[in-house]
């Protein structure tokens, strides 16, 4: 245990004992599954026992759903009706609160999906920094509205309103950043949620219980736990959800909603899987590139939907590029969260290294090579990220998403073999193309635009900043998730309309003067 800081080491079991539900944290005193680290906190290696959280069926899905209902109360609740100004100080209070559990959470994103220190810190401050923003955007938005507009004799004032319950799931690999930025503007935006947090990167969440207790009305935000088929299933099958806002895979959002009786009333919100592919160009800069490779397709053990999942390699520079690929890749550290210079992590699913060997045994099986030294070695939580070439059509790791470490890397000749891959691929995401000719860039930028949602140049693929929309076409997403973009996505535009004559006027000047309707006003929020 000495080898693990002070400030990092597991003391006391955290036994999460309550679930939040009609604005109570109500004592769980039934079944509870334990939640282990694939990090060793002894010299001989075994998984770390960090605690338990309550194992939930259909009786507690239905709690929740009951409490989301009654607050939304047919639009008439308290939530959805409340002023705007209001449900950003809710929000504030939260964030507020939030901020003081940093150190907490961060321990925790570090032993539950084994995240790097800075990483982890980053998480947690990019989220803050989501929620500030997501405010204020919530202001820009309402200050837009606040006026009525004119139009052929009518007087109309138009605003974005709540849709009605949300459930939200969120991933295990961001299990705070990605699931708020659902979570964050469902909330704000007037919805009752009900959350049930990821397989992984669950009692994170328990620090911030009470933070949402004390700063939100009773049902406004209900939290459950257990597995899906358990609880998310029976909330569906209730017809009483209205949003389903999901960012995982995508045979999972079409169970859920098989599952709702009225699936035309459902609205979506998805972040799904990708394949994102980086293409090398012949005139690339390959010290860049390869720097750009290593970090988009070995981040956090690749564990990333924009990850770069395949590399298109020019022929003329394959050799060079994969020689030296390699290598770099063999360079990289690999140990604790917390040890300093860490790149490569203990991977937080037991049965992952198991599933990549099976991918490699197939590439190999098929003609692949590792071409790097330490690829496929195992550990007791890791197997060392391997990289593979040429991959082709026949092997598996060309299809499906490995979201792992592992690179398959195969070459091309004609610029069109990738723009067909792309365009039959089943994802369609994002991209990273690396080149410096613009007479050879700019006719495949306007392609490649037409087949991804963000083309990246000479960088590798990501997310943020969180300002710029964040979607995908085919099966990568539905509806678009960004800070502007994610109040749409959870709203819908309502408005109230009056023909212009005097008896029509009078009544709305008095609705203004006497500040009784939330929704008909001209209040400006600084």
């Amino acid at each position: 245990m000495n080898t693990i800081p002070e400030e990092f080491q597991i003391k006391t079991l955290l036994n999460q004992d309550t679930y939040l539900v009609n604005g109570e944290l109500k004592k769980w005193e039934g079944q509870t599954s334990a939640v282990f680290s694939t990090i060793s906190s002894t010299e001989k290696y075994a998984p770390t026992i960090l605690g338990s959280i309550p194992f939930m069926g259909e009786t507690e899905a239905m709690e929740a759903v009951d409490a989301a209902s009654a607050a939304y109360n047919k639009g008439q609740g308290l939530w959805p009706t409340m002023k705007v100004v209001d449900r950003i100080k809710c929000m504030e209070n939260f964030v507020i609160q939030m901020k003081a559990t940093r150190q907490e959470v961060v321990k925790l994103l570090m032993w539950e999906i084994g995240k790097s220190l800075g990483d982890s810190e980053k998480e947690f401050d990019r989220t803050v920094d989501y929620i500030y923003d997501t405010i204020e955007s919530y202001k820009e938005l309402n200050a837009r509205s606040a006026h009525f507009s004119k139009v052929q004799g009518v007087h109309a004032m138009i605003r974005r309103g709540p849709l009605g319950v949300v459930l939200c799931l969120g991933p295990y690999n961001y299990p705070l950043n990605e699931t708020f930025s659902l979570l964050i503007p469902a909330l704000i935006m007037g919805n009752p949620v009900i959350f049930k947090p990821a397989k992984h990167g669950v009692l994170l969440i328990s620090p911030l219980l009470e933070a949402f207790r004390s700063s939100f009305p009773a049902g406004v935000i209900n939290i459950v736990y257990g597995r899906g088929r358990e609880v998310a299933s029976p909330i569906m099958k209730s017809g009483k959800v209205d949003i389903l806002a999901l960012i995982g895979n995508s045979k999972s959002a079409i169970a859920l909603q098989d599952q709702h009786p009225n699936k035309n009333r459902l609205r979506l919100v998805l972040g799904l899987e990708a394949k994102n592919p980086a293409i090398i160009l012949a005139d690339a800069d390959l010290d860049l590139a390869i720097q750009e490779c290593i970090a988009g397709s070995l981040s956090f053990n690749g564990q990333r939907c924009t990850a770069l999942k395949v590399l298109y390699v020019h022929e003329s520079i394959a050799d060079e590029f994969n020689k030296r690929f390699a290598a770099k890749v063999d360079a990289l550290t690999f140990g604790n969260p917390w040890d300093k210079s860490v790149f490569l992590t203990p991977l937080p699913e037991k049965d992952k290294p198991a599933y990549i060997q099976e991918l490699i045994d197939d590439a190999i099986s098929n003609g692949a090579k590792v071409i790097n030294e330490k690829g496929g070695e195992h550990s007791d939580n890791y197997i060392f990220p391997a990289v593979l070439y040429p991959i082709n059509k026949e092997m598996r790791l060309y299809h499906e998403e490995q979201f792992g470490p592992i690179v398959p890397i195969l070459s091309f000749k004609d610029i069109q073999e990738p723009l067909n891959d792309m365009a039959e691929s089943n994802y369609g995401q994002q991209v990273s193309l690396f080149g410096k000719d613009i007479k050879t860039i700019a006719p495949l930028i306007d392609a490649l635009v037409n087949l991804v949602c963000r083309v990246n140049l000479n960088s590798s693929c990501q997310r943020g900043p969180d300002v710029f929309p964040f979607t995908g076409r085919k099966d990568s997403a539905v509806g678009t998730l960004s800070i502007h973009d994610a109040l749409r996505s959870f709203s819908i535009r309502t408005f109230v309309a009056s023909k212009d004559n005097e008896y029509n006027n009078e009544i709305l000047q008095a609705l203004l003067k006497s500040k009784e309707s939330n929704f008909i006003n001209t209040d400006y929020i600084l």
